[in-house]
């Protein structure tokens, strides 16, 4: 595999991830030896200096995390600001609802369900107070999510226990990820989601005015 490929595939990973993630949790994925993974973030951070690029690589110790760059903060800013103004999308509604009859769930589940990065989707509901986040006490330096009183008074409801068919979906969904680990070489949702979205701390929301995560 080519240098170029390799920093390609090092910049989908971060961009995929959304989160820190640590110099040997990369190691780990690519199958190289940490000393090439902060070469290879050394060459990827020179790359995204450019003009041209719109992202920047965050380096903190052993971890790396891709932001956006600080001058497009207030465009940023505003389309952040702009988006809690309108009303939930069915994204938004989506991922509330898995949260809801799902919750306590980590984000790996979350994405593992929709099938799609969730990351800014969950950082819009935390910011509109309907999901809150705490420490997951089986796997440190993690978080689970679930629905704020907020959330329950937007839904019209008092709690998990007014959701419909509450425990047919939960059943459902245990049936689904046992199949999906079955069915797949990769290991479905408990293996390779999980460990790639779950390895890591997820960080505090940065200032909308600085660099953005993406």
């Amino acid at each position: 595999m080519s240098t170029e490929n390799k920093l390609a595939k090092l910049e989908a990973l971060l961009f995929v991830h959304g989160e820190p993630l640590t110099l040997k949790k990369v190691a780990a994925v690519f199958g190289v030896e940490k000393a090439e993974v902060q070469k290879l973030a050394e060459e990827l951070k020179g790359k995204l200096e450019d003009d041209s690029r719109g992202l920047v690589l965050v380096a903190d110790g052993e971890k790396l995390q891709l932001a956006t760059k600080p001058q497009f903060g207030k465009i940023l800013e505003d389309f952040v600001k702009e988006e809690l103004s309108d009303d939930l999308t069915p994204a938004s509604l989506e991922s509330l609802a898995i949260v809801s009859y799902f919750g306590p769930i980590s984000r790996a589940r979350i994405e593992y369900v929709r099938g799609v990065n969730s990351s800014f989707i969950l950082r819009s509901l935390l910011l509109r107070g309907l999901v809150e986040r705490f420490d997951n006490p089986e796997h440190p330096n993690t978080f689970l999510y679930r629905p704020t009183f907020e959330a329950w008074r937007h839904l019209g409801l008092k709690g998990k226990e007014d959701l419909p068919d509450v425990e047919k979906y939960q059943e459902l969904l245990k049936k689904f990820e046992t199949q999906t680990q079955n069915n797949s070489p990769a290991g479905g949702y408990t293996g390779q989601a999980e460990a790639s979205a779950e390895g890591n701390a997820e960080q505090p929301q940065s200032n909308p005015e600085n660099s953005q995560e993406t």
